[in-house]
């Protein structure tokens, strides 16, 4: 499978997401897609991000754009998550890791001198025709969502 690359179209994707959907990229033609993937549910970091993204649902939904998180974690533990945080958007399940390779968000990873391979917090924006726009990878948390909303205010 060939990797996104900006300017493309995104090819075809579903997913198990929360809420017993499966969402198919098809299926949000007409609305932009902002679609960040996370490394784990309910860590820190991950918490952060997903409770700012969720406090700018507003701004999102009037640039009619509509939020995605992906990680590789199960559907049991995104609900859990996505419930304890309120989190007014999807989690998408990529536990076999094929959108992961399409985005190309798995790397090596260091943790306490252990090397593993994981998600690199990263983040893209489809538009609504289902091309991508932008990319932001080895996301810092602090500061991103508004670099978010400032591309997604010059489609």
């Amino acid at each position: 499978m060939r990797k996104v690359s900006i300017g493309k179209k995104v090819p075809a994707f579903s997913l198990p997401a929360t809420g017993g959907q499966i969402i198919k990229l098809a299926a949000l033609k007409g609305k932009n897609i902002v679609l960040y993937f996370y490394p784990k549910d309910s860590t820190p970091g991950c918490t952060l991000e997903g409770q700012d993204f969720r406090d700018n649902m507003r701004k999102f939904n009037a640039c009619n754009t509509i939020i995605l998180g992906v990680s590789r974690d199960n559907l049991s533990a995104h609900e859990k998550f996505k419930e304890k945080q309120g989190f007014p958007f999807d989690l998408l399940s990529d536990e076999d890791e094929l959108l992961c390779k399409l985005f190309d968000v798995i790397k090596e990873k260091n943790m306490y001198g252990k090397k593993f391979m994981g998600i690199e917090r990263s983040t893209f924006l489809i538009d609504d025709q289902g091309v991508l726009r932008k990319e932001w990878r080895k996301v810092k948390v602090k500061g991103h969502v508004d670099a978010v909303l400032a591309t997604l205010k010059t489609l």
